[in-house]
């Protein structure tokens, strides 16, 4: 590759890589260090990841991915140290015959506007530490709970685990940023008191990026597949096209005489992506110039 590209790139995450390492992945593929990730997913999480390539790095921060989507599994009965799957069980009851509607009618309360209280192994900092550390390191951690809204939480099917006292159960979810869906495994588990954790997470959609645009790392080495920088600032803000005097002054980073409903994605006459812009007042100024 004679030039390192600038994009977004949409990986289908495997199972077992952090997010770094698929960052590290792409590195070697793109034959830049210039990689960043707009959101983690966990190790055992797979499915949709953004991340920005060269110029495109200094958009990721200001990306609208405020609603994400997953497909998940719950196993109720088994309670661990993580809420997931790779945390150590420290609690079993019997919940091979837990009703059905019981389990419905405790999820759709889930559903609004809710306080979570975000699991006790997240990247959250606590006095400048991430909380999984603290845990890691024998503290006890007792995370705040914190507003997140869930738009929509849709049951597949409950059905019991051959073999075991468990039951699982398997849901999509639409949400706002930041919501943690282990922790809606250990909620539903307590609220059932038999306990609950997440043993498989699929992302499904970040913003408006979503399986249908997602690349397996394997096809991302055979061909390097990037969403123009243009095309992510088309569908990620609202677009404004400027005329030729206000993209001379928006190479340079002035503001301009024109007010803007919101931070938008401002364009030259013949469609080159220039930069984002903001209102300031009566005019709007510069975000962030991508001109190269």
């Amino acid at each position: 590759m004679s030039e390192a590209p600038n994009g977004l790139v949409v990986v289908d995450k495997p199972g077992g890589l952090t997010s770094h390492d698929v960052v590290a992945r792409v590195r070697r593929l793109a034959g830049t260090r210039k990689v960043g990730h707009a959101g983690t997913l966990d190790p055992m999480a797979t499915g949709v990841l953004v991340l920005g390539v060269g110029r495109a790095t200094r958009l990721l921060g200001h990306l609208m991915l405020t609603e994400k989507a997953y497909d998940a599994t719950i196993r109720l009965g088994v309670t661990t140290t993580t809420d997931d799957a790779e945390g150590e069980v420290v609690a079993q009851a019997p919940a091979g015959q837990v009703d059905e509607t019981r389990v419905r009618s405790a999820l759709a309360e889930f559903v609004g506007d809710i306080e979570q209280r975000p699991s006790a192994v997240s990247a959250i900092k606590v006095d400048g530490k991430r909380a999984y550390q603290r845990v890691r390191d024998g503290e006890d951690v007792e995370l705040p709970a914190r507003p997140v809204t869930i738009h929509e939480l849709v049951v597949h099917e409950v059905s019991t685990v051959p073999g075991e006292p468990c039951t699982d159960v398997t849901i999509s979810v639409r949400c706002s940023s930041g919501t943690y869906i282990r922790a809606i495994a250990r909620d539903l588990g307590e609220r059932l008191a038999v306990g609950g954790h997440l043993t498989a997470l699929r992302r499904t959609a970040v913003g408006g990026f979503d399986l249908s645009v997602a690349h397996t790392l394997e096809e991302l080495a055979e061909s390097f597949a990037v969403v123009p920088l243009e095309d992510a600032a088309r569908a990620t803000f609202p677009c404004v096209v400027l005329d030729d005097a206000e993209a001379a002054d928006v190479r340079v980073g002035r503001s301009l005489d024109r007010k803007l409903p919101d931070l938008c994605a401002v364009f030259a006459p013949d469609g080159e992506f220039l930069a984002l812009y903001e209102p300031a007042g009566d005019r709007a100024k510069a975000v962030a110039v991508f001109v190269a």
